[in-house]
């Protein structure tokens, strides 16, 4: 089924590409992953935690200044959750109570299942939460980050390894190899400097209400957000 968007959904689409083309087609097996934080869900996760915490504003600008690829993703991280050092454990069951999933999400993972697409997620944030809800969002695999708790309190450090922007990117090669997937089948959302290589890596790399730095190097572009206009940019 080819897709031919209308003079309004291509207002809302930025194509980098040169031969829109050869993005991947809905007519053969594919792989879609994306970043969870302000793409799958409007929220950054760390900073709803940091806000619990009383430490917010701190929290956020260092995300920010991670998100922009000012700042070392690894050192980034473990100074964040070191801010947390004491929250009870309960806070991060807390928190998914305020998350809210990103508009045209549901509609683009089911459609992609419906063509026997699979669907992954790879988050900087953490499994604690993700574990939580992603069931209900019916993606098929994910991996994120690892908080370490003792005595239910959150210790302040992260258990390694780092789902970084290595990491991201070799997920999704690693489950599109074992789902017998071309990898110029494959699609990368993301929005910050974390998703750069993965966006690079897949077959067509989608910057999704993103930081200039990503954009810059991302095949597409969409700054409105409802996820399902990434249908438009499938073949």
């Amino acid at each position: 089924m080819t897709k031919v968007p209308d003079l309004k959904t291509q207002d809302l689409i930025n194509t980098h590409s040169n031969n829109p083309s050869n993005n991947p087609s809905l007519k053969k097996p594919g792989l879609l992953v994306l970043d969870v934080d302000a793409t799958l869900i409007e929220e950054e996760v760390i900073d709803l935690l940091g806000d619990i915490a009383g430490v917010g504003s701190d929290l956020a600008y260092i995300t920010s200044k991670a998100m922009q690829g000012k700042m070392d993703f690894n050192t980034s991280l473990k100074l964040r959750v070191s801010m947390l050092k004491g929250l009870d454990y309960s806070c991060v069951k807390q928190v998914v109570q305020n998350i809210h999933v990103t508009n045209g999400a549901k509609k683009l993972i089911s459609t992609l299942h419906s063509f026997g697409w699979k669907v992954g997620a790879v988050s900087g944030g953490f499994k604690q939460v993700l574990d939580d809800f992603l069931p209900k969002l019916n993606i098929d695999f994910w991996v994120a980050n690892n908080l370490e708790v003792v005595d239910s309190r959150l210790s302040g450090k992260v258990i390694e390894p780092i789902v970084n922007r290595q990491y991201k990117a070799k997920a999704l090669t690693n489950w599109a190899r074992k789902n017998n997937i071309d990898i110029a089948q494959s699609v990368a959302i993301g929005d910050g400097a974390n998703d750069i290589d993965m966006i690079k890596t897949a077959g067509l790399g989608v910057a999704f209400c993103a930081k200039k730095l990503l954009k810059s190097q991302a095949k597409a572009s969409i700054d409105t957000r409802d996820l399902s206009l990434v249908l438009d940019l499938l073949n």
